[in-house]
Order: structure tokens, then sequence, then C-alpha cells
């Protein structure tokens, strides 16, 4: 898909949406993600709204709150502990790599599922680990005493960083847990984290891509979504109930902290909260800076990560071996591909840029007369003049990224590079063989999942596009290269995939475990780290100075105008952009025009996503007990009016890092697991429209439908506190 160009039939659909939403009803969206120990001060908002439990029953520090059951999952998503014995329901996707580490041709668990019978059944997940929030302290007044708001950033990093790393150390040894300090509001707040990680996990339930990835790329980030996204694991900990690394003996871990499931469902316009782990959002940036995603960044990365997939779906369809290689991975660059194509377009229908700007204004005209930040009256004319000056270099790193870092033959050459500073580094022969070795048995996972054949091909449709670039994007010495194959990129590709170690896992085992210093020459002469070191060079030289001194400028100013911002506009619904910390948003369930056709509902069904199934299409590929299940109505206990919810959309603010969050009713009570945004919303992470932005949530009665008759896993049920 272009990403300037929007078919007609797209663009229609873009303006009728316009048109619905912008003359719809009365909207109940609540933009923010606010820090849970500062709850307290939206209370009245969110009892005016619907809340029903004390503000205290959310988070506190006693160890009875709410967040004791929400959990980080892994490194980039969050979980929910829904039963005593530390059982943790989260997204599909969220479990896709650990679950695709676990799979085989012989237990194809995307294509079978897996449910455990029984706690024996239940399979170790190494690397995987849970985090639980126990407390978030203020410590502001700790960290920044007696720092001048314009110290420049270096000398202030350095004595933030020796503050941060003291006072870690005492939060650590007084609460026997670990302790973070992470800078908000970009540093001109600082919070302290305890919590606790616990690494020995257990897989326990998940259904198959027919199921959990129902609708694959092409219903990504869309409403109406039937795709029933989670997947169930068990936090194990030692004898004490503490965490502990895997051992065979260990056991559930027990806790009184987990929430309870209601299974009445909700309506339209009830208030509904997400807790969680919100990524990483940029909410207050500047216009020119807002302006470089929307023009640069967004629109590279669309066009180059097309061609990447188009190449990606060929070979897994005609082979399973390479799709059981590739799913997760393009489950990742697809997640980006399409998320970034909605931004565009939320960006563009809201004219976003546009409304900064006028903002801008208000803020030079309040700047220009606030005596107290002398400082604030030129930020914005420097952060717009570094900007502009920038743009051509951050575009050459862009497409260095996506293009010819993209392949993974020649992203993965770094490893040669690490290889070749080690054979110069005159270390003993018989550690240097040890060290080759070591970095060789880094790439075991990447060579798990990659296929030569695949990677060739990838070659082919982006280098063109990294060579063909405007404003000196490649090397030179790249460049020269490329002559020298009479630029012919076949033949290029015919030495990188015939001759490099990178490409053959094989030949660079055979390569460590030979290799003495003077072989370095081999690596020299390798066609992979060729390239690599050739756009490496480039980049560090070229690039990397200006891009560095560009980021050190904006950190310095960025802090700067957000601390001005805090002093005009803290009165006003202004929270910290999102950093993958503990937060709670809130809002109602409420469909993009309850009045309008079906497409804007606010509610999906098993019924719908039956009507989409497609056996010669992958992704809706419905398995065969689903439909046996639906043609017999055998839903027990989960059917309403004749079918089972499946999803529904609120006004929730999220953004990535709230996959898996449990979705909340006024009661605190879990009623679904969120796992996507509307496409029409995306831009939520620079700019949020109460009229596009949803929050797509999946209703956990589906959930409990699918684990019971579908998984047969019943049991699981029992452990669970239903309420209605």
């Amino acid at each position: 898909m272009s990403y300037v160009h929007f078919g007609g039939k797209l663009l229609e659909k873009t303006i009728t949406l316009a048109l619905l939403v912008g003359f719809s009803f009365q909207i109940h969206a609540k933009e923010g993600m606010w820090l849970p120990p500062t709850l307290r001060q939206r209370e009245a908002d969110m009892k005016a709204m619907g809340l029903e439990i004390p503000i205290d029953k959310l988070y506190n520090a006693d160890g009875t709150g709410l967040n004791n059951a929400v959990v980080l999952f892994g490194k980039g998503c969050t979980g929910e502990i829904i039963s005593g014995k530390g059982l943790v329901l989260t997204n599909h996707h969220c479990g896709y790599g650990t679950v695709q580490g676990l799979s085989s041709k012989e237990n194809d668990y995307f294509a079978q599922g897996f449910f455990a019978m029984n706690p024996g059944e239940e399979i170790p997940c190494p690397g995987l680990t849970v985090t639980f929030i126990r407390k978030m302290e203020n410590v502001s007044d700790l960290i920044l005493f007696n720092l001048p708001d314009t110290l420049r950033e270096a000398q202030r990093d350095s004595i933030i960083y020796g503050r941060v790393k003291a006072l870690e150390k005492g939060y650590r040894y007084t609460t026997k847990m670990d302790a973070v300090i992470k800078p908000y509001f970009n540093g001109n707040q600082y919070w302290v984290i305890i919590s606790e990680t616990f690494s020995d996990i257990r897989l326990v339930g998940f259904p198959p891509n027919g199921i959990g990835q129902f609708g694959g790329d092409t219903d990504n980030w869309m409403w109406p979504r039937h795709t029933g996204d989670f997947s169930m694991f068990r936090v194990y900990a030692g004898k004490d109930n503490k965490p502990a690394a895997y051992a065979k003996e260990n056991k559930p871990y027990q806790t009184n902290n987990y929430f309870s499931i209601n299974t009445g469902g909700y309506k339209e316009g009830d208030f509904t909260m997400v807790y969680g782990f919100p990524g990483s959002t940029q909410e207050y940036i500047a216009s020119s800076q807002l302006n470089q995603v929307y023009s640069i960044v967004d629109p590279i990365r669309i066009s180059i990560r097309t061609k990447k997939l188009d190449v990606w779906t060929r070979h897994m369809a005609a082979d399973r071996d390479v799709f059981l290689k590739y799913t997760s991975k393009r489950a990742g660059v697809a997640n980006g591909w399409k998320k970034w194509q909605g931004e565009v377009r939320g960006l563009s229908i809201n004219d976003v840029v546009a409304k900064k700007q006028n903002y801008e204004a208000e803020f030079q005209a309040w700047a220009s007369s606030e005596g107290s930040l002398p400082y604030a009256d030129d930020l914005l004319s420097h952060i717009t003049a570094q900007t502009e000056q920038v743009n051509p270099r951050l575009q050459a790193e862009i497409i260095i990224q996506e293009a010819a870092l993209g392949i993974e033959a020649i992203q993965q050459a770094a490893t040669l590079d690490k290889m070749l500073q080690t054979m110069r580094a005159h270390i003993p022969s018989g550690k240097l063989t040890d060290s080759l070795k070591k970095l060789a048995a880094s790439l075991d996972g990447f060579y798990k999942n990659y296929d030569a054949a695949t990677d060739r091909d990838v070659f082919l449709e982006l280098m063109p596009v990294y060579l063909n670039a405007q404003n000196h994007v490649a090397a030179p010495s790249v460049i020269k290269s490329f002559a020298a194959y009479g630029k012919d990129t076949r033949l290029w590709a015919n030495d990188i995939y015939g001759i490099s170690m990178i490409a053959d896992q094989q030949k660079l085992r055979q390569f460590v475990n030979a290799a003495e210093a003077k072989d370095s020459l081999r690596i020299l002469s390798d066609p992979a780290w060729r390239l690599y070191n050739d756009i490496a060079t480039y980049r560090k030289t070229t690039l990397a100075p200006a891009l560095s001194e560009f980021s050190n400028s904006m950190n310095y100013y960025n802090r700067l105008y957000i601390k001005a911002r805090m002093k005009k506009d803290w009165n006003t619904n202004f929270y910290p952009d999102a950093n993958l910390t503990l937060r709670l948003a809130y809002g109602k369930v409420e469909g993009m025009d309850p009045d309008g056709p079906a497409p804007y509902s606010y509610q999906t069904n098993l019924d719908e996503a039956i009507a989409k199934d497609n056996p010669e299409v992958e992704e809706f590929r419905v398995p065969q007990k689903l439909k046996n299940l639906y043609n017999k109505k055998d839903y027990g206990r989960w059917a309403v009016n004749g079918t089972v919810p499946l999803a529904f959309i609120a006004t929730n603010h999220t953004s990535g890092g709230n996959s898996g969050s449990p979705v909340l009713n006024a009661k605190g009570q879990l009623i679904g697991t969120n796992f996507d945004r509307v496409w029409e919303g995306t831009m939520s992470d620079y700019y949020f429209d109460p009229k596009l932005c949803r929050n797509i949530t999946l209703d956990i009665r589906y959930t409990l439908f699918i684990i019971e008759k579908f998984g047969g896993a019943g049991w699981l049920l029992k452990e669970m506190k239903l309420v209605k």
C-alpha cells in the first residue's frame, strides 16, 4: 500500500467516517494516562463518570491495591492476575514470540493451539518474566534539589545519575525488592518504582492462530474486530512465595490480589478503566517535530516495510517451515507498518500539525509575558530551527534502518564485526576461540528463525531503495561497490548469500572452531561484512554526529518546554507521556457512531466471526472445532442473545504496551482484555481525538468460552472468581 495515495474507496470511507463522527453524539472520551498514586486528584471526575469503588482500592502502598494484580508481561506488554494461583491473562500476540520458541513441526501451537489439562502439563517458558509493581513514590525533590532549569544536559545528567544510583541502592536495601527511578515530564519529575520480577513462567493456554490471530494484517488496528487475542501463563515461585529461578519443585505463586471476573457484561455508556504499561507517547512535542513524524519518518517506514512484508508473505505462503520461522517476526514488522498508516491518516484528518501551531502561537504570547521563566520566550524558535536543520540526516538514517539494515544478513553482520574486533584484541588463542564461539552462539536464536532464500529476495527488493534514495543516503563506498558488480543487485546477492558466513550457520561454526587471529582477513573479505562496515562507517562519521547533537539539543529544549507547559497548563488535562510504567486510563464503552451502520457499533460477536470464515485465506480460516460449536450453538453459559459476545470498544486512552491490559468496570472487576486501537485513532500517541480514539477489548466471556468449550480446559475456570 502506498503511503501517499489512498485509493478512492478508502478516501471515501475516510471522508464518510469524518462526517459521521463529526456530527455524532455526546463524547465521553477521557484523554490521559495517569500515574496510580495521583489518582486521588482524579477521584471527583472518575466518580462523576461512574466509578463505584474507593480510589485506594485501585492503588495503595500497603499491598492490597489492584496494582498488585497488574503485571508487566515480558519486556513490553501487560498482563493481569486472574486467580489466587498466579494465573496470568494477556494477549495472544504478547505470548507469540515465547510460543514460537516452544513450537515445532511436531507441536505446531500456532495451528493446533495449546491448553494444559492439568498443572503438570504447563510448559516452562525460558527467558519470560512477569513483574509486579508494589509501590511508586515521587522522589523529584531528592533528585532535582538545587538544579537550575537551564543547567546544560551533560552536567545535569551527570549529577542526576549519581543521585539516582545512590537512591535506588537505598530503596533496594530497605525494601529488599527491585527499585528503579524513572523520569517523567521530560525529566521534570522523577518517581521510584518498587517491584518484584518472577522468572519461572509457564504456558497454560494459547488458542490457535485461527482464533488468536483471526483477521491477521487485514483486520489489525481495525474495527469491527473478531480476534480472540488472548493467552494464559502461570507465575511460579520458590518455597517462600518469592521470585526464584525455574525449578520443577516450584509452586504456583499464591496471592490474594487478583481480579474477579464479571460475566454479566456491560452496555454502551458504562464506565471502564484500563490498567497497564503504555509504552511511549509524545503528546507534547512541537509542531516541527510532529511534522518529522508525519512527513518523513512514518511515510518512509510504511513504504519500505510494504516491500519487505510482500517478500516475507510470499515465502511464508509457499513453505510451512518458513512460515513458522517468520510468523512472529512478520507480526512485529506488520504491526508497526499498519499502525503508522492509520497514524498518518489520523494526523491528516485532524490537521494536527496546524492545531499544534495554533497552540504554539498561544504559548508564545504567554511566554513573552511570563517573567518567572525568562528562557521560555525563544524555546519554540530553537526547536523549529534545529528540527528543520536535521531533517535530511534523519531521512537518511530512517532509510538505512528500514532498507539496508532491514536485510537480515546485513544487520546480523554486526556480529562478524564484533568477531573482527575480538580477533584484533591480541588475546590468548584459547580465550579467543572461546570468545568467538560465544559470539557465534549468540546467533542461535537468529538462525532458528532465518531463511537465506527469503532474505535474498528481501535484499533484491530493498537494496535498490537504499541505493536510489536522494539526499546522499547511500554511502559513497557502497555506491562504488555496487558499480563493481556492474550495478546488478543479483550478482551482489549471489556473493552475499553464496559466500558470506553470516548467511550460513554451518560456515560460521566451521570458521570460529578453527579461527586464529590471522584469520581476521577472512572477515575482511566477507561480502556481507564489507557492506555492513561501509554502511556503519558512514552512519558513524556522517549521520551520528548530527543526530546526536540534535538529540542532545532536543532533550534540553523539550525539557524546558515541558517545564513551561507544566506552569501554564497544569490545571488542564495534563499528564506525563507514557514510558512503559504503570498507568490507569478511564472512559466509557462507546461505539464510533451508535446510530450509524453496523460497522460503527460498539460490540461484535461470534456470528460475525464465522461469517468471515474463508478456508482459502489463512488469516480468516476458522478452526473446524469452533465451527462445530457454532453449528451446534454449543455455547454453554456464555450464550447471549443466541451468540457469544466477542469484542467491544471504549474511549480509554491507550498505547503500545497496553496490549494485554485488564479492562475493568466501575467496580474494578475484569470485563475484558485490551488488545488494540481502532485504525482511525492510532495517532493518539501524538494527539487524542475523542471522536476517533477507541481502544479495542476482547470480551472476557469470549475468552472463557474458548477456554472451556474450545480448549476443554474448564478446570481453569474453577480457580477464578466469577461474579455477575
